[in-house]
């Protein structure tokens, strides 16, 4: 899988900004794995991870019109080695 395809954009939480954390929250494809999301980081930004951690992030309740829905979708928590971090922009799509 291209590594565009596996993360869709970045997403850095306000208290990872003001903590100076070096750990990045990405929405990712839904059938990548662990290895596919870390070969994706360290080939898009030239950063070393440590560790990928995957989870499902519920979602909330949703209406259009009377149509209600709901989707889920999958992140990944990427934490980057000491001193490199993942510049906010440009995101390469």
């Amino acid at each position: 899988m291209e590594p565009t395809h596996v993360l869709i954009r970045p997403v850095i939480p306000r208290r990872a900004r003001a903590g100076g954390s070096r750990q990045v929250h990405l929405p990712e494809s839904d059938d990548a794995h662990k290895t596919e999301v870390r070969q994706a980081v360290e080939q898009l930004f030239d950063v070393g991870v440590l560790e990928v951690r995957t989870a499902w992030v519920k979602s909330k309740p949703q209406r259009r019109g009377q149509t209600a829905g709901a989707r889920a979708w999958k992140k990944a928590i990427v934490q980057v080695r000491e001193g490199e971090t993942i510049p906010d922009l440009p995101w390469p799509r």
